[in-house]
């Protein structure tokens, strides 16, 4: 037997080609796959995280799970500046205040759809899923009319193709935000100020939480900014696209013409 005898270098050569090979080989099966992905219309669905616009046009949005002590607080600043806006109603808190959302709705502000039992919404069938929006639905067109919207944003920006693809066909748009406030966390006034005006640009969905500790001491300064940098501020359904869009990697909802 002959018995052939490597150097080093020639090792080390010969590690560095096989390696080379390895990854080569490695970078055509992902362009096959994602070759095959795109010959297939294979994509991932998303949610609407902001719109696509020239026009100095913003929503801004609150979320209500729990607590309604700053709600109509919320509104004094809100009809101060001559702004309306949309809030996410949990089933369970539409149950316990429908006084306030019924107050929602009669001061003129979208009340849409957060859920009935605020759940991950990806864990769930699509009964569960329909189930979670349509029983919140009919509490909330009882009680807002046609101030009730099919908008739905899902607990914790949680979601999955199954949601995105459901709610499409009961005739909702999936709701998410460019703009997190970051209330909840409890930071203070300057944190959710800086937060929110650093952030914002055209077509953003800025969030909030009706009963955040420091949502009445921030909303003014807030708003007061937004409107001196020139944005209109209007309810989600009144910024989104209804038809002939699509929407980015980003979840940025882009209008296409016909």
């Amino acid at each position: 037997m002959k018995v052939i005898y490597l150097s080093k270098s020639q090792v080390r050569r010969t590690m560095a080609t096989l390696m080379l090979i390895l990854l080569s080989v490695t970078l055509v099966q992902a362009h096959e796959s994602a070759a095959v992905g795109v010959f297939l219309n294979i994509k991932k669905e998303l949610p609407i995280y902001s719109v696509e616009t020239d026009e100095k046009k913003i929503a801004i949005s609150f979320d209500a799970a729990w607590g309604a002590e700053y709600t109509s607080i919320i509104m004094d600043i809100l009809e101060e500046r001559g702004i309306k806006t949309t809030f996410f109603l949990v089933g369970f808190w539409v149950d316990k205040y429908p006084e306030r959302v019924k107050e929602i709705a009669q001061r003129g502000h979208e009340v849409a759809n957060h859920s009935t039992t605020h759940p991950e919404m990806s864990k769930l069938s699509r009964d569960q899923i329909i189930s979670e929006i349509m029983t919140t639905q009919k509490k909330i067109e009882d009680l807002a009319g046609d101030r009730a919207v099919r908008l739905l944003r899902p607990p914790f920006g949680d979601y999955n193709d199954l949601l995105i693809k459901t709610c499409r066909e009961l005739g909702f748009h999936v709701i998410q935000w460019d703009v997190d406030s970051l209330d909840w966390k409890e930071l203070g006034v300057q944190h959710m100020y800086d937060r929110v005006t650093k952030r914002v640009r055209n077509g953003s969905i800025v969030l909030f939480h009706n009963n955040a500790k420091y949502i009445t001491q921030a909303l003014p300064s807030i708003l007061d900014y937004l409107i001196a940098e020139g944005y209109s501020i209007v309810p989600v359904s009144e910024l989104i696209y209804k038809e002939n869009y699509r929407i980015d990697h980003t979840g940025r909802q882009i209008s296409v013409e016909n």
